[in-house]
């Protein structure tokens, strides 16, 4: 008998896809319409121009930003569209929502971009767990995409995993 430690796992072909790797890196910074509004509920247009006029930009630049209005206010389409051209030029980008919906929308993108050629005839084992939290659409879109490809893909860690495809 041998005294030679086999790694099955390491020899089985199997390769991880961690979906935390699709998760957006970069600072998140949200701007909330809210804080200009007249009483709270106004948008009055003179005033919100000069504000955003007279308004240190700096704070936001390389951020990712999403624009929101966390009022229950009626903002009319052009506020957003205004002050997507002052962050022009200074936010790495713009998007439109919340903190959890721009990082979705960027996650989605990526999902979107994502080269799955290597991944063509291979065994996939989708990473079930990790420090970052992975909302249930990435895992949706990461199967969707990877099926045409793949000779089967799985749910866990390699050495317990859940099977949910196999090519016939």
């Amino acid at each position: 008998m041998s005294d030679t430690i086999v790694n099955k796992i390491a020899e089985s072909g199997l390769i991880t896809l961690d979906p935390a790797d699709f998760l957006p890196r970069e600072p998140i910074q949200v701007f909330d319409l809210k804080d200009y509004l007249f009483m709270g509920m106004i948008l009055k247009e003179k005033d919100f121009r000069e504000k955003l006029k007279t308004m240190d930009w700096e704070p936001w630049r390389g951020s990712i930003v999403g624009l929101t209005c966390t009022a229950d206010a009626i903002i009319p389409v052009w506020a957003y569209m205004l002050v997507t051209t002052y962050l022009q030029g200074i936010a790495t980008e713009v998007l439109m929502g919340d903190e959890a919906s721009a990082r979705r929308q960027l996650l989605q993108r990526a999902l979107w971009q994502w080269d799955i050629t290597p991944y063509h005839d291979k065994r996939v084992v989708i990473k079930g767990c990790g420090d970052d939290a992975i909302e249930e659409f990435v895992y949706t879109d990461i199967t969707r995409k990877l099926l045409p490809v793949v000779k089967s893909v799985m749910y866990g860690e390699p050495c317990s995993t859940v099977p949910v495809y196999k090519k016939k």
